[in-house]
């Protein structure tokens, strides 16, 4: 069933998008843990804070009482990559090196792909705004920051605002995904239907083809999940993606399994 993913691996015509699943494998916090520090920042009971709202609108109230982002930023930054080799030994980070995805696209904030490139010695660009565009090259991999990224405040992803901006889905990120998509394979890996944010851009990517005349020649598109769940796997099939169930009831070593099986079977080409 995965053959066409193994051959667009091989062909270099996949394009990976990473969730926030396969941070959390690296011990990064939950937004529940995320809005615990804005309330500490902000001098609130966290119990207390948390009941004022959800999760964007306590991220806009942190941006409108600090003016910026840049404390909460700053504090992410500094507390999720401490430690830089705990990345070598996470498989999952290290067959996303390996499987050599001309493109990644990830809605994470974290830096934890470019530091395992880099500890590989391996050439990465970032994308995280258009200025960024001017930095691609022919042959060396990408890395979109769908959602922003910790050098540039302002394309951060975490406000109510920010978010709301994010649905026109007519940003230069976006229009990239359209492009890069057509006539690509896309593997989805760390996310759950459960996220709006990935079940909107799925509808979007959808809507792409299925209003055109040409719907039946997409690429096959795949989305691997930590478990079973006949709701969610009926919506992406829907959508035109094909759910890929772990074997594994623990979530992190059934992904890191998945992409190393991936890996072998799309070997034989990969340089």
């Amino acid at each position: 069933m995965i053959e066409p993913l193994i051959e667009a691996i091989r062909a270099r015509q996949a394009i990976l998008f990473v969730g926030a699943g396969v941070s959390r494998n690296l011990g990064l916090p939950s937004w529940g843990e995320l809005i615990k520090e804005m309330a500490v920042q902000l001098e609130y009971d966290p119990m207390v804070f948390e009941r004022h709202g959800d999760y964007l609108e306590l991220a806009e109230y942190y941006q409108i009482k600090k003016t910026s982002i840049g404390q909460l930023r700053s504090w992410m930054d500094r507390t999720w990559h401490a430690e830089e080799e705990r990345v070598d030994s996470s498989k999952i980070h290290q067959a996303i090196v390996d499987l050599g995805c001309p493109m990644i696209y990830t809605t994470n904030y974290d830096r934890w792909i470019e530091i395992a490139f880099r500890r590989r010695n391996k050439p990465l660009v970032k994308i995280a705004n258009v200025g960024d565009f001017t930095k691609i090259r022919d042959g060396i991999p990408q890395l979109i920051k769908f959602h922003g990224d910790f050098a540039d405040d302002s394309s951060l992803v975490l406000t109510e605002a920010s978010y709301f901006e994010r649905l026109a889905f007519e940003s230069p990120l976006d229009i990239k995904l359209r492009s890069d998509s057509i006539g690509r394979t896309i593997l989805f890996v760390g996310y759950s239907l459960s996220d709006v944010n990935i079940r909107y851009l799925l509808y979007k990517l959808y809507c792409l083809w299925a209003k055109s005349a040409f719907a039946a020649a997409r690429p096959k598109s795949y989305m691997f999940l930590s478990r079973p769940n006949p709701v969610q796997q009926a919506i992406l099939e829907q959508r035109g993606i094909v759910p890929i169930v772990s074997e594994s009831d623990d979530a992190k070593a059934g992904l890191g399994d998945f992409l190393e099986q991936l890996l072998r079977h799309a070997s034989p080409t990969i340089t």
